[in-house]
């Protein structure tokens, strides 16, 4: 429970950080353009707080903690709220909530920041009155527009990094992959059993929720184990890890074991919603993949290697061996130093397309 409770507070902590960094950035952004616009000088000083060192720490320590809190609001509770809405309705009623938001902010805020400009009490004359006139002036209409303009730029990026994947995104930025780069990997391909005839049986857009009802359950388990999705692909899942993560405590066997354990749990709940409770296969592979940005019309980052080919077919044995999950002989020996593990030996194989057989492995959990 610890080990799960750590791994989703270190992924929220990852989403919810550059919503701060972004506030941040974009404050000092605009704080330049003021400066470089007024010359340093504070022509308003009956409503503008003069800006000091001690007032820019504080503005700026100000803006992240709004920028976290926006951000913790926005993963924790106010996406998953509008998740099925469209793109402009999500827009215009979290703009609506965070204006609304960010104006509560202001009014604590602005007080503060004026007690210290003028070393007084924050409930003195003179903070009341500056307050009463900074409400009523075009510097307070600028700040609403600024803190529009920060929420718009945050909101942005909260739709591109739900849509790419948050480590997809930050690779992006940080250029990690613009340049083609080897890497060890572990990939499992999770492939739903009978698809075909649920698709048939619910129909198409009944088929659709009860997709989207299997992903989300899969998640949790992918998050605590330090998996990334690479891919959906109809009703296939592939996730892969950075091998020394996926090797570690034997996170890639466990988040299998976990997901099938979620499923279980919520298998009243697919019976009664669709009258049919969704199961699935994996296979599990290792090896070294080049990994890159690739794409024209659209960038994405992408894997290629013998290892995605060859998890795919393991991943098609199950049903021949009558199993739920086959490791590779290689990701077997690599899991065996860990320990703690029992793996079964099915034999080996010739895969379509590969000279070299290949042995295959299926966990004890017992």
């Amino acid at each position: 429970m610890i080990r799960v409770k750590k791994a989703k507070v270190l992924y929220y902590m990852k989403r919810i950080l550059p919503f701060g960094l972004i506030w941040l950035v974009l404050s000092w952004f605009i704080l330049l353009i003021e400066a470089m616009a007024t010359g340093h000088e504070n022509h308003r000083p009956d409503t503008d707080i003069t800006v000091t060192w001690d007032i820019f720490l504080f503005a700026s320590l100000a803006v992240f903690v709004v920028g976290i809190a926006m951000g913790a609001v926005e993963v924790l509770w106010l996406g998953k709220l509008f998740k099925s809405k469209g793109v402009g309705l999500k827009i215009f009623y979290k703009t609506g909530f965070y204006l609304i938001f960010m104006l509560i902010i202001n009014l604590v805020t602005y007080p503060l920041a004026a007690s210290i400009e003028l070393n007084t009490s924050l409930f003195d004359d003179l903070v009341l009155t500056k307050l009463s006139n900074y409400l009523g002036s075009l510097t307070f209409l600028s700040t609403m527009v600024s803190l529009t303009f920060s929420i718009f730029v945050s909101l942005l990026y909260a739709g591109i990094s739900e849509h790419l994947g948050h480590d997809v995104l930050l690779n992006f930025f940080s250029g990690k992959y613009h340049a083609p780069k080897e890497e060890s990997r572990i990939f499992m391909f999770v492939d739903m059993q009978s698809s075909t005839s649920l698709a048939e049986r619910l129909g198409h857009q009944a088929y659709f929720k009860f997709l989207r009802d299997y992903y989300n359950q899969l998640s949790d388990a992918i998050i605590q184990f330090r998996g990334e999705v690479y891919q959906y692909i109809g009703d296939e899942i592939v996730i892969t890890w950075q091998e020394q993560k996926g090797l570690k405590d034997q996170n890639c066997l466990h988040c299998f074991l976990t997901m099938k354990q979620s499923l279980e749990k919520k298998r009243p709940y697919f019976e009664k919603t669709y009258g049919v409770a969704p199961s699935f296969r994996a296979g599990l592979h290792a090896g070294n993949v080049t990994t890159g940005e690739i794409g024209a019309l659209k960038k994405e980052i992408f894997f290629t290697g013998d290892v995605l080919n060859v998890t795919a077919r393991i991943q098609k044995l199950c049903k021949t061996f009558n199993q739920e999950l086959i490791v590779s002989g290689r990701l077997a020996t690599l899991l065996s130093t860990m320990g703690g593990l029992t793996l079964q030996p099915l034999g080996t194989m010739e895969l379509e397309g590969r000279q070299e057989p290949v042995s295959l492995f299926t966990p004890d959990f017992n």
